[in-house]
């Protein structure tokens, strides 16, 4: 664990504010769900919590699935991280956190479609190699939760009507599963 050197009180209530240098390097956002856990040693940690994340198993099944019928690399994330990656190098890639653009996409809540001749999004920020060719965010009752694509290395391949129409299905589904 990191110390950051920053020192916090409790208020009457049980409140303690998380700092602002924090929650902007961890992407905290106002609202957002946070698990608390505690260990032996009397520590209590804070973590993001991620509904997609539950889903880490079944969203590789998607992703492999997608990958088989379709031969082009397909990427699950939640708002924040890669939970599910088919056709690369898995370890890779898991848990990388998501570019600035792919996150913008997200809050958007459109699907993007790579264009010849533009310059292409990556799909991380810690790594590039790893680019966005077809993107649909995950929706379940109006909140993001987070993103299907289907991605390249070069950041060349542009897909056609029925990719952009897989991944808006796999999308809604996922959503829809999301809510229930």
């Amino acid at each position: 664990m990191k110390a950051t050197g920053i020192v916090r009180r409790i208020d009457d209530l049980g409140r303690v504010v998380i700092p602002k240098e924090i929650r902007r390097t961890m992407r905290i956002r106002e609202g957002d769900p946070l698990e608390i856990y505690t260990d032996k040693d009397g520590e209590v940690i804070f973590k993001k919590y991620s509904m997609m994340g539950g889903l880490s198993d079944f969203a590789g099944q998607i992703c492999e699935t997608l990958y088989k019928t379709t031969n082009h690399p397909a990427v699950i994330t939640d708002r924040d991280s890669i939970i599910a990656i088919s056709g690369l190098m898995r370890r890779e890639w898991l848990e990388k956190p998501v570019s600035a653009p792919l996150e913008s996409m997200m809050e958007e809540r459109r699907i993007y479609q790579h264009q010849e001749g533009t310059a292409p999004f990556p799909v991380t920020e810690s790594r590039s190699g790893l680019y966005i060719s077809l993107a649909a965010p995950i929706l379940a009752e109006g909140d993001v939760m987070g993103c299907v694509i289907f991605a390249d290395t070069d950041g060349s391949t542009t897909l056609g009507e029925t990719e952009y129409t897989l991944l808006q299905t796999i999308s809604g589904f996922l959503g829809r599963h999301m809510e229930t």
